[in-house]
């Protein structure tokens, strides 16, 4: 049973930093993690990813800002979000998706960038 769990996130002020993380379990098989974030009224989109190779794919809206990272050892894969604007505000979902092509979701962090 492969199980994704995110964690951080909560309430930050514009120009602050926000770090989100997620774990997997049930399965090492992993292609490729990433984030992606869906706000009130809109659909949900990728804001950043990597794959087994380190290779790191990003949202033009975050580029320069957000940083993803990954852990391989730990089946974790981090989120640095620096210089937060108001419109990062969203809910932020972690996805796998394995070697096999299935893909799992975790069930959302609030990410809230208000003064």
């Amino acid at each position: 049973q492969v199980q994704v769990e995110e964690s951080g996130g909560g309430l930050g002020q514009p120009g602050g930093s926000l770090r989100l993380s997620c774990v997997v379990t049930g399965s090492r098989l992993i292609e490729t993690m990433g984030w992606y974030r869906q706000a009130p009224g809109d659909q949900r989109n990728m804001v950043a990813s990597i794959t087994t190779g380190e290779r790191t794919n990003y949202a033009d809206s975050v580029k320069g800002r957000f940083t993803i990272s990954r852990d391989a050892a730990k089946n974790t894969v981090h989120l640095q979000m620096d210089n937060l604007k108001p419109e990062d505000t969203a809910v932020y979902f972690c996805r796998v998706r394995l070697e096999n092509l299935k893909v799992y979701w975790g069930q959302g962090t609030q990410v809230t960038v208000s003064s």
